[in-house]
């Protein structure tokens, strides 16, 4: 595995990139004043508050829940979901979206191998990756790409991707080495003959607000089928007036330390409660939230075990009548 140095990730970047947002997400990457409190949708991130993180695990080792925590967030689990797209077409019925986010495979030495069982067996058409790839949200970011080299043997190609509020930007060289295209405010044909379902990603929109969703959806035909990639629900609003029909996302991690059945003492997305996980609708779009297959802030897992998606996509009902 070949090491790019600095120099090299931002010769790669100034190849690929526009130069102005670049520089934006550069600039705000290396711009630490207000990592806690003012920057992005949320007024405060805990993420990045690395002094309450010890007393976080303080407290789960005090009512006993530190290791059963941390076991559980080893457990993922898979959900499969079948969601009907209006407009696709006959030769996608079945075409299935293998869907990770918020990986932070570099918080626990054991992450990469969890994930690697959850995902080695299953078949899929596509893979997408939402965000999150890494536990800190600075530092060096090559302790994560040496993990996802290992996951990265285990993805069937090909594989889409979308940075979160944890990546930087210079991460971007590494992952598309892999062969993994990372998609910052891009679209892409997916192709089955001479049929088309387009698949957009957007920058992250919640810390950074680096998304531009008009050169997302700029080279795509308003009656063909599409399928957004955002690291955060939140921008849900956006998608849906966009004419997207699906919007595939993470970030909420389902609330990751929830009370029984499953209701979460932290949202972390400014959004309503019912989009932090799982399936939703708003305004025709179509919506699945991933809780995600890693642990942030802490390696734990309360009452909300992590996950891996097989989405399956069908003709809507109301298409396939007139196919």
């Amino acid at each position: 595995m070949q090491r790019l140095t600095r120099e090299d990730e931002l010769r790669y970047l100034e190849e690929r990139l526009n130069p102005f947002h670049l520089h934006q997400r550069l600039g705000v990457e290396e711009h630490r004043e207000s990592w806690v409190m003012g920057q992005g949708i949320n007024l405060f991130h805990i993420e990045n508050w690395y002094s309450i993180h010890s007393l976080i695990r303080g407290t789960l080792r005090l009512l006993g829940l530190r290791k059963r925590g941390q076991r559980n967030a080893l457990d993922i689990h898979l959900d499969e979901q079948d969601i009907a797209i209006r407009r696709l077409a006959p030769a996608f019925d079945g075409y299935t979206v293998l869907l990770l986010s918020d990986l932070h495979l570099d918080i626990n030495a054991q992450m990469p191998d969890a994930l690697i069982d959850a995902v080695k067996d299953l078949e899929y058409d596509v893979c997408v990756l939402t965000g999150d790839y890494r536990a800190k949200t600075w530092g060096s970011h090559l302790p994560t790409i040496d993990a996802f080299h290992r996951v990265r043997q285990h993805l069937k190609d090909p594989v889409y991707a979308v940075l979160g509020n944890h990546d930087s930007i210079r991460m971007v060289p590494h992952l598309e080495n892999m062969g993994i295209r990372v998609l910052i405010n891009e679209s892409v044909q997916l192709r089955r003959g001479e049929d088309v379902l387009w698949l957009a990603g957007i920058d992250d929109p919640h810390y950074f607000r680096a998304d531009n969703m008009e050169l997302a959806c700029d080279a795509i035909p308003r009656e063909e089928p599409s399928i957004l990639l955002s690291h955060s629900p939140e921008m849900y609003k956006h998608a849906a007036f966009a004419n997207f029909d699906l919007m595939l996302c993470g970030h909420t991690h389902g609330g990751q330390v929830c009370l029984p059945g499953g209701v979460p003492l932290m949202v972390n997305a400014n959004c309503p409660r019912r989009m932090i996980r799982g399936r939703w609708e708003f305004a025709g779009l179509q919506g699945y939230t991933s809780v995600g297959s890693g642990a942030s802030v802490v390696d734990v897992r309360i009452n909300c075990p992590p996950q891996v998606s097989l989405l399956r996509l069908r003709p809507a009902a109301d298409d396939a009548e007139t196919v």
